[in-house]
């Protein structure tokens, strides 16, 4: 455990009685909705003796423990130091139903909104988010954290342009090592190891079966999880599905399975370039990747390679900035 994450546990017990119980309405007059998901909503707030705007962030007392509020508003208060982190403002409480905090603003929505179906943004406007966020992703893992789960809806926009983004909801953040129970999604965000994993974790489950396929003797039919080490290539990854998805509007799978016509397809160009020498005869590019120039293929190929040992890291994505990506148009704007 690096000394960060060592820190950040020890801030969580430090601030874990300083939690007061306040009703927002008497120190801050709510503007308007600016988000909700499953952890709770986010408000824009303006307080009432400072004046200055805030976002709240409210998590459901239901279903998040006070350790894992203080986790992230913890790192958010003391670790997102990059430009394109979001970060809290040292405001943090309870309600009777809600935990709260208080972090910078977004007044222009999340990525998503914007990302143009079929079509996606300006290239220009892709290599800012890419080298914003890279940024990002290259200073949480500087720390020790991981961030797990980089995709539009977590990063928020400070101009119409994407001049300025910040990458944030930080409740899967856990530190580069950590063993957690392995978590496998149909998505293509979803790196090819977790289905590795699962499978792993099927295979388990049913060798608790006897040679009749009846349940062992003293076998619960509980499911055993496998657990797995968190590891910053999990980011790399979806930096680059993220990166696909600006470009062209879509995604280039449904999901990261080995019999995903689209995903297989992937597989065998990439590892044809893995095996082979000389130049890559343009039948075997994989269909969804024969609009870009060989330079965002070579980018595509390092950050979403099925191995991740030799995955590429995020800082490496500068490496491939102010050149055209899309051979159909060229960087402008």
């Amino acid at each position: 455990m690096t000394t960060a994450a060592r820190l950040l546990d020890e801030l969580c017990h430090l601030t874990v009685q300083s939690v007061e119980s306040m009703e927002p309405l008497d120190h801050f007059h709510m503007i308007k909705p600016l988000g909700e998901g499953s952890y709770g909503k986010v408000m824009l707030a303006v307080h009432k003796k400072r004046g200055s705007p805030m976002a709240l962030k409210y998590f459901l007392r239901d279903c998040t423990s006070l350790l894992s509020f203080l986790r992230e508003y913890n790192l958010s208060l003391a670790f997102c130091t990059h430009p394109s982190l979001t970060s809290a403002l040292g405001i943090a409480f309870s309600t009777p139903t809600h935990y709260v905090f208080a972090q910078q603003p977004c007044l222009y929505g999340d990525l998503y909104d914007v990302i143009v179906p079929e079509v996606g943004l300006e290239e220009s406007a892709v290599q800012r988010v890419a080298s914003q966020i890279s940024g990002a992703l290259s200073h949480l893992h500087s720390l020790g954290f991981v961030h797990r789960d980089v995709k539009p809806e977590n990063i928020f926009l400070y101009d119409r342009e994407c001049r300025w983004v910040k990458l944030g909801d930080f409740g899967m953040v856990k530190p580069a090592g950590t063993r957690v129970p392995c978590v496998w999604y149909s998505s293509p965000y979803c790196t090819p190891e977790a289905e590795i994993d699962r499978n792993k974790e099927i295979e388990s489950t049913h060798s608790e079966m006897d040679d009749n396929g009846n349940q062992s003797a003293g076998n619960t039919g509980k499911t055993q999880r496998v657990l797995v080490s968190v590891d910053p290539s999990t980011d790399s990854w979806g930096l680059g599905i993220l990166i696909y998805a600006m470009l062209v509007g879509s995604l280039p799978w449904s999901e990261t399975v080995s019999d995903n016509a689209a995903y297989k397809s992937f597989l065998e160009w990439s590892n044809w370039e893995s095996s082979a020498l000389g130049d890559q005869p343009e039948s075997l590019v994989a269909p969804q990747f024969v609009g870009f120039t060989p330079i965002a293929a070579c980018l595509f190929r390092s950050l979403l390679h099925p191995h991740p040992m030799v995955r590429g890291r995020p800082d490496e994505v500068g490496r491939y900035l102010g050149v055209a990506w899309l051979l159909d148009r060229g960087v402008s704007g």
